[in-house]
């Protein structure tokens, strides 16, 4: 009995020490939080850069759009693309920028982040605003809590990435998304599209075992899903509902009165078609289902995900249906894929004739290296051409706004990059950023702790 009552205490000593030890780590990231927050001055998170006439000259430039002018010149004025060519005039009064040995690119584009939603998300809670906890919470607007100060926007801008869609998680149904530059001192002067797309946590097969509970069996599986499938029917059936009885009331106030709701409300445009619906799916079986409720329901569905959309090509292509594809650096989910696996995924992509565009899907601290997913799938089959595409020219069409961002043209915002080299290759430096015309800092926190501490011994 003595040596038994020994163990125990010695378990509860160890219990003790490691709620102690944890208990202190949580203390001292909350400190370092704030240590980093006093230290932080306002000169680099809100430094959102100078307007102003610019000339970049004798550059090497890939609009995307079209042909590399080898030797050219970008004129960027009043926050648009004012020139592009091997021939062009330069305003009076432009500040040159001379661009003998340099590249320039438009921005690149990750069409699927928590960015400004969260800053350390496993120590501090208060800084972590991703989910919400209904089932239904489409009102909820990734736009009204992304953080402008986040210390992820200047890490992730610094390396060229100069647009985002900040999108919000939690329940089925989990909010609408937000298009937003990486520049500016509020959420509405970042706003490229406020809101953009329902994100819906589509529901999935899956047979459990492990951390999900006890092993079930895969037809039980499709029946839980197919249900689960069939409740998001009934609430978007129900919204639908809704919204016809609103319009009737609206024109007929003789007609029994509805009562707001804010969720169904919100919901209206994409039941309409009028916006996106942003499906989070990653097997075949789910994609296939996800297109066939798409077109149940008449809704413009963009996939999220994507481990395995190049075999749901068919489905794909038939309901105009684009993929989001956040992969790259995940690891294969089978213990028999190969270790490619998701490197040439957007490959296969292509190939099959599905729209695509490459993103990080990170909470917001890896977000910079985009172009190194880009770049991979470059060396796993995808073309140099489409692989800077999909983080140009291709998630700006299938996030909208093509007309806006995305390519260097006449007209367009100026969202523009300058680099010593290839933009995807991770020797590149990054030597200039324009964002909405404005040269913006290439300082984050990462560059100010290099500065503090190269030349220590």
């Amino acid at each position: 009995m003595k040596e038994k009552g020994k163990r125990i205490k010695e378990k509860v000593l160890t219990v003790a020490n490691f709620a102690a030890r944890f208990a202190f780590l949580l203390l001292a990231a909350h400190g370092l939080l704030l240590t980093a927050s006093a230290q932080n001055d306002g000169t680099e998170q809100n430094a959102t850069g100078r307007a102003g006439t610019f000339a970049i000259v004798g550059a090497r430039i890939i609009p995307v759009s079209g042909p590399v002018i080898e030797n050219g010149t970008v004129v960027i004025q009043n926050g648009k693309i004012a020139a592009v060519g091997a021939n062009v005039s330069i305003p009076g009064g432009a500040e040159r920028i001379d661009g003998k040995g340099l590249s320039v690119y438009p921005g690149m584009i990750d069409a699927a982040t928590n960015m400004g939603l969260a800053e350390i998300t496993l120590a501090v809670p208060g800084s972590v605003d991703l989910t919400e906890i209904a089932v239904n919470n489409a009102n909820a607007k990734a736009i009204k809590g992304i953080h402008p100060h986040s210390a992820h926007i200047n890490v992730t801008r610094v390396n060229g990435i100069t647009t985002v869609q900040s999108i919000t998680q939690g329940g089925i149904i989990g909010g609408q998304s937000a298009i937003i530059n990486l520049n500016g001192s509020t959420p509405d002067e970042m706003a490229v599209v406020r809101e953009f797309g329902l994100v819906i946590n589509f529901p999935r097969v899956t047979t459990g075992g492990g951390f999900f509970g006890p092993q079930i069996e895969f037809s039980e599986a499709v029946k839980r899903r197919d249900t689960q499938i069939e409740d998001l029917k009934k609430m978007f059936t129900a919204a639908n509902n809704y919204l016809r009885a609103r319009d009737a009331y609206a024109k007929d106030t003789t007609l029994p009165y509805v009562a707001n709701n804010q969720s169904y409300d919100a919901m209206a445009p994409y039941i309409r078609g009028e916006r996106p619906v942003i499906f989070s799916s990653e097997r075949e079986r789910d994609i296939r289902a996800v297109a066939k409720f798409a077109s149940e329901m008449k809704l413009k569905a963009i996939i999220l995900g994507g481990q395995e959309a190049w075999k749901a090509a068919d489905v794909l292509k038939a309901n105009n249906i684009p993929v989001i594809f956040t992969h790259i650096y995940s690891l294969p989910a089978r213990d028999d894929d190969v270790y490619d696996y998701y490197f040439e995924a957007p490959s296969k992509m292509a190939a099959a004739g599905v729209k695509f565009a490459i993103s990080t899907g990170d909470v917001g601290p890896e977000t910079r290296d985009l172009p190194y997913h880009a770049g991979i799938a470059g060396a796993y089959g995808l073309s140099k051409d489409d692989a800077l595409k999909a983080v140009t020219s291709y998630p700006a069409e299938i996030l909208g706004i093509a007309d806006k961002v995305g390519t260097l043209d006449v007209g367009k915002m100026a969202n523009v990059v300058v680099t010593d080299g290839d933009l995807l290759d991770a020797r590149t430096n990054v030597k200039y950023v324009f964002i909405g015309g404005r040269m913006v800092p290439l300082t984050s926190r990462h560059t100010r702790l290099f500065d503090a501490f190269k030349d220590r011994k």
